[in-house]
């Protein structure tokens, strides 16, 4: 049985969005080698660019 985990994807700003699509990449390539476990991304628009649009 392939364990899975889930993750909450809080990009940020700045350079946050780009570091974090790079580790996105690493870990879906090490679970697609090791094929014991898998990854549930769930992304979450929090950054200053929500804040501004909808004021929370």
């Amino acid at each position: 049985m392939i364990r899975k985990y889930k993750i909450a994807v809080i990009a940020g700003d700045g350079i946050g969005p780009e570091v974090v699509n790079e580790g996105i990449k690493v870990l879906k390539k090490i679970a697609e080698i090791d094929r014991t476990f898998d990854f549930e991304f769930t992304y979450f628009p929090w950054g200053c660019e929500y804040y501004l649009q909808m004021g929370k």
